[in-house]
Protein backbone atom coordinates (compact mmCIF):
# COMPACT_ATOMS: atom_id res chain seq x y z
CA UNK A 1 0.00 0.00 0.00
CA UNK A 2 1.46 3.35 -1.04
CA UNK A 3 1.87 6.23 1.36
CA UNK A 4 -0.95 8.75 0.83
CA UNK A 5 0.00 11.61 -1.48
CA UNK A 6 -1.42 15.12 -1.45
CA UNK A 7 -0.59 18.35 -3.28
CA UNK A 8 0.31 21.81 -2.04
CA UNK A 9 -0.66 24.39 -4.67
CA UNK A 10 0.58 27.99 -4.31
CA UNK A 11 -1.42 29.04 -7.39
CA UNK A 12 1.74 30.40 -9.05
CA UNK A 13 1.46 33.30 -11.49
CA UNK A 14 4.09 32.75 -14.16
CA UNK A 15 5.88 35.75 -15.71
CA UNK A 16 3.58 37.34 -18.27
CA UNK A 17 0.51 35.49 -17.02
CA UNK A 18 -2.50 36.61 -14.96
CA UNK A 19 -4.28 35.47 -11.82
CA UNK A 20 -7.13 34.27 -14.05
CA UNK A 21 -4.72 31.89 -15.78
CA UNK A 22 -3.32 30.83 -12.41
CA UNK A 23 -6.76 29.88 -11.11
CA UNK A 24 -7.51 27.91 -14.27
CA UNK A 25 -4.24 26.03 -13.70
CA UNK A 26 -5.22 25.32 -10.08
CA UNK A 27 -8.49 23.81 -11.25
CA UNK A 28 -6.65 21.66 -13.78
CA UNK A 29 -4.16 20.50 -11.14
CA UNK A 30 -6.92 19.59 -8.66
CA UNK A 31 -8.78 17.67 -11.36
CA UNK A 32 -5.55 15.86 -12.23
CA UNK A 33 -4.96 15.07 -8.56
CA UNK A 34 -8.49 13.73 -8.21
CA UNK A 35 -8.12 11.53 -11.29
CA UNK A 36 -4.80 10.14 -10.03
CA UNK A 37 -5.74 9.23 -6.47
CA UNK A 38 -4.22 12.07 -4.47
CA UNK A 39 -5.88 12.50 -1.07
CA UNK A 40 -6.13 16.30 -0.86
CA UNK A 41 -5.05 19.62 -2.35
CA UNK A 42 -4.14 22.48 -0.03
CA UNK A 43 -3.65 26.17 -0.78
CA UNK A 44 -1.34 28.46 1.21
CA UNK A 45 -2.13 31.99 2.34
CA UNK A 46 0.52 34.44 1.15
CA UNK A 47 0.21 38.19 0.65
CA UNK A 48 1.94 40.83 -1.45
CA UNK A 49 3.77 38.27 -3.57
CA UNK A 50 3.48 38.93 -7.32
CA UNK A 51 4.06 35.27 -8.19
CA UNK A 52 1.45 33.72 -5.83
CA UNK A 53 -2.34 34.00 -6.27
CA UNK A 54 -3.58 32.03 -3.25
CA UNK A 55 -3.98 34.98 -0.85
CA UNK A 56 -7.80 34.67 -0.66
CA UNK A 57 -7.53 31.01 0.28
CA UNK A 58 -11.16 30.25 1.05
CA UNK A 59 -12.31 31.86 -2.21
CA UNK A 60 -9.90 29.71 -4.22
CA UNK A 61 -11.06 26.57 -2.40
CA UNK A 62 -14.67 27.40 -3.26
CA UNK A 63 -13.75 27.89 -6.92
CA UNK A 64 -11.89 24.59 -7.16
CA UNK A 65 -14.53 22.75 -5.15
CA UNK A 66 -17.18 23.61 -7.72
CA UNK A 67 -15.12 21.94 -10.45
CA UNK A 68 -14.09 18.74 -8.62
CA UNK A 69 -16.16 15.94 -7.11
CA UNK A 70 -14.46 14.05 -4.31
CA UNK A 71 -10.95 15.19 -3.50
CA UNK A 72 -10.42 16.93 -0.17
CA UNK A 73 -9.59 20.64 -0.36
CA UNK A 74 -8.20 22.89 2.31
CA UNK A 75 -5.84 25.50 3.59
CA UNK A 76 -2.21 24.69 3.99
CA UNK A 77 -2.60 26.99 5.61
CA UNK A 78 -4.55 29.92 6.89
CA UNK A 79 -2.26 32.24 8.85
CA UNK A 80 -4.59 32.56 11.80
CA UNK A 81 -3.00 35.66 13.41
CA UNK A 82 -4.11 37.58 10.29
CA UNK A 83 -7.79 36.86 11.04
CA UNK A 84 -10.43 36.75 13.72
CA UNK A 85 -11.12 33.08 14.56
CA UNK A 86 -14.86 33.71 14.05
CA UNK A 87 -14.25 34.90 10.49
CA UNK A 88 -12.31 31.75 9.60
CA UNK A 89 -14.93 29.55 11.27
CA UNK A 90 -17.62 31.21 9.14
CA UNK A 91 -15.61 30.99 5.91
CA UNK A 92 -14.70 27.35 6.33
CA UNK A 93 -18.12 26.54 7.74
CA UNK A 94 -19.53 27.89 4.48
CA UNK A 95 -17.10 25.74 2.49
CA UNK A 96 -18.07 22.65 4.48
CA UNK A 97 -21.75 23.41 3.81
CA UNK A 98 -20.99 23.66 0.09
CA UNK A 99 -18.75 20.58 -0.09
CA UNK A 100 -19.66 18.32 2.86
CA UNK A 101 -16.90 16.04 4.09
CA UNK A 102 -14.26 17.49 1.77
CA UNK A 103 -12.82 20.46 3.68
CA UNK A 104 -9.61 20.64 5.75
CA UNK A 105 -8.35 23.61 7.75
CA UNK A 106 -4.60 23.87 8.25
CA UNK A 107 -3.45 26.65 10.56
CA UNK A 108 -0.15 28.50 10.81
CA UNK A 109 1.09 31.36 12.95
CA UNK A 110 3.56 32.99 10.52
CA UNK A 111 2.51 36.28 8.92
CA UNK A 112 2.79 35.02 5.34
CA UNK A 113 4.04 38.49 4.46
CA UNK A 114 6.51 41.27 5.28
CA UNK A 115 6.12 43.97 7.94
CA UNK A 116 4.49 46.53 5.66
CA UNK A 117 1.99 43.92 4.52
CA UNK A 118 1.32 43.02 8.14
CA UNK A 119 0.41 46.67 8.71
CA UNK A 120 -1.86 46.65 5.66
CA UNK A 121 -3.59 43.56 7.04
CA UNK A 122 -4.18 45.42 10.33
CA UNK A 123 -2.24 42.65 12.00
CA UNK A 124 -0.91 43.26 15.50
CA UNK A 125 2.80 42.30 15.47
CA UNK A 126 2.23 40.50 18.78
CA UNK A 127 -0.82 38.56 17.64
CA UNK A 128 1.22 35.43 16.92
CA UNK A 129 1.64 35.05 20.68
CA UNK A 130 -2.10 34.38 20.94
CA UNK A 131 -2.01 31.62 18.31
CA UNK A 132 -2.71 28.72 20.72
CA UNK A 133 -5.69 30.56 22.23
CA UNK A 134 -6.96 31.48 18.76
CA UNK A 135 -6.79 27.83 17.67
CA UNK A 136 -8.86 26.81 20.68
CA UNK A 137 -11.39 29.58 20.02
CA UNK A 138 -11.71 28.52 16.38
CA UNK A 139 -12.00 24.86 17.31
CA UNK A 140 -14.78 25.68 19.75
CA UNK A 141 -16.77 27.59 17.12
CA UNK A 142 -16.55 24.61 14.76
CA UNK A 143 -17.59 22.21 17.51
CA UNK A 144 -20.62 24.31 18.45
CA UNK A 145 -19.11 25.06 21.86
CA UNK A 146 -18.33 28.76 21.54
CA UNK A 147 -15.98 30.28 24.12
CA UNK A 148 -17.57 33.70 23.52
CA UNK A 149 -20.97 33.90 25.21
CA UNK A 150 -23.80 34.40 22.74
CA UNK A 151 -21.61 34.17 19.63
CA UNK A 152 -21.78 31.28 17.17
CA UNK A 153 -20.22 30.69 13.75
CA UNK A 154 -23.08 30.43 11.26
CA UNK A 155 -22.36 28.58 9.07
CA UNK A 156 -19.69 26.54 10.83
CA UNK A 157 -21.31 25.71 14.17
CA UNK A 158 -21.11 21.97 14.77
CA UNK A 159 -19.29 21.26 11.49
CA UNK A 160 -16.23 19.84 13.27
CA UNK A 161 -14.00 20.55 10.28
CA UNK A 162 -10.68 18.75 10.92
CA UNK A 163 -7.89 21.07 12.00
CA UNK A 164 -4.19 20.64 11.23
CA UNK A 165 -1.31 22.53 12.79
CA UNK A 166 1.32 23.66 10.30
CA UNK A 167 4.85 24.48 11.31
CA UNK A 168 8.57 24.43 10.68
CA UNK A 169 9.79 24.46 14.28
CA UNK A 170 9.39 22.73 17.62
CA UNK A 171 6.71 25.25 18.63
CA UNK A 172 4.16 23.91 16.15
CA UNK A 173 5.11 20.33 16.98
CA UNK A 174 4.52 20.88 20.68
CA UNK A 175 1.22 22.67 20.12
CA UNK A 176 -0.11 19.99 17.75
CA UNK A 177 0.90 17.31 20.27
CA UNK A 178 -0.74 19.10 23.21
CA UNK A 179 -4.00 19.65 21.31
CA UNK A 180 -4.07 16.18 19.79
CA UNK A 181 -4.14 17.49 16.21
CA UNK A 182 -2.40 16.30 13.04
CA UNK A 183 0.90 18.03 12.31
CA UNK A 184 2.08 19.17 8.88
CA UNK A 185 5.75 20.13 8.61
CA UNK A 186 6.86 22.64 5.96
CA UNK A 187 9.95 20.69 4.91
CA UNK A 188 9.38 21.70 1.28
CA UNK A 189 10.91 25.12 2.06
CA UNK A 190 12.07 25.09 5.72
CA UNK A 191 13.75 21.71 6.21
CA UNK A 192 16.11 22.34 9.12
CA UNK A 193 14.06 21.07 12.09
CA UNK A 194 12.10 18.30 10.34
CA UNK A 195 13.33 15.23 12.23
CA UNK A 196 13.51 16.94 15.63
CA UNK A 197 10.02 18.43 15.29
CA UNK A 198 8.41 15.17 14.21
CA UNK A 199 10.12 13.30 17.05
CA UNK A 200 8.89 15.90 19.56
CA UNK A 201 5.36 15.68 18.18
CA UNK A 202 5.20 11.89 18.33
CA UNK A 203 6.75 11.78 21.79
CA UNK A 204 4.42 14.36 23.35
CA UNK A 205 1.17 13.59 21.50
CA UNK A 206 -2.02 13.57 23.59
CA UNK A 207 -5.11 11.87 22.08
CA UNK A 208 -8.10 14.11 21.40
CA UNK A 209 -11.67 13.92 20.13
CA UNK A 210 -10.34 14.52 16.61
CA UNK A 211 -7.34 12.18 16.64
CA UNK A 212 -6.39 9.06 18.60
CA UNK A 213 -2.82 8.66 17.32
CA UNK A 214 -0.24 11.12 15.99
CA UNK A 215 -0.43 11.86 12.28
CA UNK A 216 2.39 13.56 10.36
CA UNK A 217 2.22 15.17 6.93
CA UNK A 218 5.61 16.15 5.51
CA UNK A 219 6.14 18.59 2.65
CA UNK A 220 8.48 17.70 -0.20
CA UNK A 221 9.30 19.18 -3.61
CA UNK A 222 8.89 17.07 -6.73
CA UNK A 223 9.85 17.54 -10.36
CA UNK A 224 8.92 14.31 -12.14
CA UNK A 225 9.51 14.26 -15.89
CA UNK A 226 10.01 11.74 -18.65
CA UNK A 227 13.79 12.17 -18.65
CA UNK A 228 16.44 13.21 -16.15
CA UNK A 229 17.53 16.07 -18.39
CA UNK A 230 14.00 17.47 -18.63
CA UNK A 231 13.53 17.29 -14.86
CA UNK A 232 16.86 19.03 -14.19
CA UNK A 233 16.03 21.76 -16.69
CA UNK A 234 12.72 22.43 -14.92
CA UNK A 235 14.42 22.50 -11.53
CA UNK A 236 16.97 25.05 -12.76
CA UNK A 237 14.16 27.24 -14.03
CA UNK A 238 12.54 27.08 -10.59
CA UNK A 239 15.83 27.92 -8.88
CA UNK A 240 16.03 31.08 -11.00
CA UNK A 241 12.43 31.99 -10.16
CA UNK A 242 13.09 31.48 -6.44
CA UNK A 243 16.26 33.57 -6.52
CA UNK A 244 14.57 36.46 -8.31
CA UNK A 245 11.57 36.26 -6.02
CA UNK A 246 13.75 36.39 -2.91
CA UNK A 247 16.41 38.88 -3.99
CA UNK A 248 15.27 40.52 -7.23
CA UNK A 249 13.51 43.47 -5.54
CA UNK A 250 10.72 43.49 -8.10
CA UNK A 251 13.00 43.68 -11.13
CA UNK A 252 12.68 41.54 -14.24
CA UNK A 253 15.74 39.32 -14.79
CA UNK A 254 17.01 37.42 -17.81
CA UNK A 255 18.11 33.82 -17.25
CA UNK A 256 21.73 34.94 -17.35
CA UNK A 257 21.12 37.63 -14.72
CA UNK A 258 19.25 35.14 -12.53
CA UNK A 259 22.19 32.74 -12.81
CA UNK A 260 24.51 35.53 -11.65
CA UNK A 261 22.19 36.13 -8.70
CA UNK A 262 22.36 32.44 -7.83
CA UNK A 263 26.15 32.39 -8.06
CA UNK A 264 26.43 35.55 -5.95
CA UNK A 265 24.92 33.93 -2.89
CA UNK A 266 21.22 33.47 -3.57
CA UNK A 267 21.95 29.91 -4.65
CA UNK A 268 22.90 28.86 -1.13
CA UNK A 269 19.55 29.93 0.32
CA UNK A 270 17.56 28.53 -2.59
CA UNK A 271 19.36 25.20 -2.33
CA UNK A 272 18.67 25.04 1.39
CA UNK A 273 14.97 25.66 0.78
CA UNK A 274 14.98 22.87 -1.80
CA UNK A 275 16.85 20.40 0.42
CA UNK A 276 14.08 17.84 0.15
CA UNK A 277 13.43 17.59 -3.58
CA UNK A 278 12.72 14.53 -5.72
CA UNK A 279 13.89 15.32 -9.25
CA UNK A 280 14.04 12.94 -12.20
CA UNK A 281 12.10 10.26 -14.06
CA UNK A 282 9.29 8.41 -12.25
CA UNK A 283 11.25 5.48 -10.80
CA UNK A 284 13.93 7.76 -9.39
CA UNK A 285 11.34 10.10 -7.86
CA UNK A 286 9.50 7.14 -6.32
CA UNK A 287 12.66 5.83 -4.66
CA UNK A 288 13.52 9.29 -3.30
CA UNK A 289 10.05 9.71 -1.77
CA UNK A 290 10.15 6.27 -0.17
CA UNK A 291 13.40 7.23 1.54
CA UNK A 292 12.12 10.69 2.45
CA UNK A 293 8.97 9.27 4.06
CA UNK A 294 11.16 7.13 6.31
CA UNK A 295 13.45 10.06 7.15
CA UNK A 296 10.46 12.26 7.99
CA UNK A 297 8.62 9.46 9.83
CA UNK A 298 5.60 10.65 7.83
CA UNK A 299 2.12 9.17 7.51
CA UNK A 300 1.42 11.24 4.39
CA UNK A 301 3.42 13.32 1.93
CA UNK A 302 2.21 16.67 0.60
CA UNK A 303 3.98 17.44 -2.64
CA UNK A 304 4.82 20.82 -4.16
CA UNK A 305 5.21 20.07 -7.86
CA UNK A 306 7.88 22.56 -8.86
CA UNK A 307 7.74 22.72 -12.63
CA UNK A 308 7.54 26.35 -13.83
CA UNK A 309 4.73 25.56 -16.30
CA UNK A 310 1.19 24.29 -15.84
CA UNK A 311 1.84 21.48 -18.29
CA UNK A 312 4.95 20.46 -16.39
CA UNK A 313 3.12 20.38 -13.05
CA UNK A 314 0.29 18.29 -14.49
CA UNK A 315 2.78 15.87 -16.04
CA UNK A 316 4.76 15.67 -12.79
CA UNK A 317 1.60 14.96 -10.77
CA UNK A 318 0.52 12.22 -13.16
CA UNK A 319 3.94 10.55 -13.43
CA UNK A 320 4.40 10.54 -9.64
CA UNK A 321 1.01 8.96 -8.99
CA UNK A 322 1.61 6.31 -11.63
CA UNK A 323 5.05 5.51 -10.23
CA UNK A 324 3.73 5.13 -6.70
CA UNK A 325 0.81 2.99 -7.85
CA UNK A 326 3.07 0.74 -9.92
CA UNK A 327 5.47 0.20 -7.04
CA UNK A 328 2.67 -0.67 -4.60
CA UNK A 329 0.84 -3.04 -6.98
Amino acid sequence: MRIPLSILDLAPIAPGETATQSFAASVALAQCAEANGYRRVWYAEHHNMPSIASSATSVLIAHVGAQTREIRLGAGGVMLPNHAPLTIAEQFGALEAMYPGRIDLGLGRAPGSDQNTMYALRRDPGSAEAFPQDVLELQAYLAGESRVPGVDAIPGKGSKIPLYILGSSLFGASLAAALGLPYAFASHFAPQALEAAVARYRQDFQPSAQLERPYVIAGVNVVAADTTAEAREQLEAMRRIRAVGLFGRGRTFTDQEADLLLSAGAGQQVNQMLTYSAVGPPAQVHDYLEDFARTADADELIVAHQSPSTEGRLRSATLLAQAMDTASA
